[in-house]
């Protein structure tokens, strides 16, 4: 520590140069913080265990639909509180740029969900009207929505059975929730299961998924085993699990999150190497006549190993640091927006960890070829060239 406010002079020699770079670690490590925070997401929460809610699904794919004839099997499966279904819709309005969450449920399905706050005469105004549907606050407020307006869902999987793919739905009612942090699950639309079941033109019968709560959390595993052996060696087999596991395979349908955000990663790391690398080569190079006077006065080749090395860690860590810092702040506007597909109050601890070795590891990487030609440094050489 005697020699940091020798390492730090050194390392604000140039101060141009010394923000540039320091910019461009920040930009890494923030892009780091941000696609490894959802990738830590989308690969965690597959364990059972500690859920007080499950989701039981096909155990082929989300888009195998299950027969609505499980239902009675999974209510009396023992530890099942309450069940509700679900069933993907994918309709768009007005614009397929529009997108929103959509499906069709079961006439419980906010029993299930007791912290979606609507009004109860809404609820039962939904309940009476067979094309009604609820939507939330923050979607209601996108489009300008208003109870009693005629929503016209055009369908893009499922058409009527007339082939009309318009489905006016009349907006009962609207939800909210209180906890800001899962606000992005307002941008969806439900609607009648029964509705969506008599009038489509391609399944009956069929639900998406099933919702299950549990009477104890400590039994999750145990119910989601039993109910899976339900439909054991079938052409319907089921996994169950967790709501979170559930969003999670939802989303990596679309795309291998854990492949796109290491591919990005490493170009990003690669070039930030050899940019930091040609910043430190630099900085020693402009300093040798000083690294000199410094071997002079005393200094011995490992301590100039030492500081040079010291210096590169600093610049890495000092930006990464700050990166992190940023994507720490922006995880949480970043998670309220999924609507409840990622639920991430900041940085996991995982993503500190890693984003802390990568920056010793970059670090020391690209200081180590300047602190060499630093340390073996001749001291006539060095201040004849000067």
């Amino acid at each position: 520590m005697k020699y940091f406010s020798l390492i730090w002079s050194a390392l604000f020699r140039s101060k141009t140069r010394t923000f540039l770079t320091l910019l461009s670690v920040v930009a890494a490590f923030l892009l780091f913080g941000l696609l490894d925070s959802v990738r830590v997401a989308f690969n965690s929460g597959g364990s059972v265990a500690g859920a007080d809610r499950l989701v039981v699904a096909s155990r082929l794919s989300i888009t195998q639909m299950l027969p609505y004839s499980l239902l009675p099997q999974i209510q009396s499966t023992p530890g099942v509180k309450k069940t509700a279904y679900a069933a993907w819709f994918g309709g768009i309005y007005q614009d397929p740029k529009n997108f929103f969450p959509n499906f069709s449920v079961g006439p419980d399905y906010f029993e299930m969900y007791p912290e979606y706050i609507i009004d109860p005469a809404q609820l039962k105004a939904w309940q009476a009207d067979r094309t009604g549907a609820i939507v939330g606050e923050a979607l209601a407020k996108r489009f300008k929505w208003k109870v009693g307006d005629t929503i016209p869902l055009q369908a893009t999987i499922f058409p009527q059975k007339d082939g009309s793919n318009a489905w006016p739905l009349k907006l009962s009612g609207t939800f909210k929730l209180a906890d800001s942090k899962r606000k992005g699950e307002e941008n969806q639309l439900v609607f009648h299961w029964k509705y969506f079941d008599e009038a489509n033109q391609y399944t009956s019968g069929m639900v998406g998924w099933y919702m299950v709560k549990l009477d104890n959390v400590d039994h999750a595993t145990r119910v989601a085993k039993a109910i899976d052996a339900i439909s054991q060696n079938s052409d319907h087999e089921t996994k169950a699990q967790t709501e979170q596991a559930f969003n999670q395979s939802f989303a990596k349908q679309f795309a291998d999150i854990g492949l796109i955000v290491t591919a990005i990663m490493a170009a990003v790391f690669f070039t930030l190497l050899l940019l930091t690398g040609n910043t430190m080569s630099q900085a020693v190079r402009d300093r040798i006549p000083e690294l000199a006077v410094l071997k002079t006065l005393g200094f011995t080749n490992g301590t100039v190993l030492t500081l040079v090395l010291v210096e590169s860690v600093l610049l890495i860590v000092l930006g990464g640091m700050i990166g992190l810092g940023l994507a720490a702040i922006i995880i949480p506007v970043v998670s309220a927006m999924s609507g409840g597909m990622l639920n991430l109050p900041g940085i996991p601890r995982e993503t500190w960890l890693v984003g802390l070795a990568l920056m010793l590891g970059i670090g020391l990487v690209v200081g180590a070829l300047p602190a060499m030609r630093a340390m073996r440094l001749k001291i006539v050489d060095a201040l004849a060239g000067r």
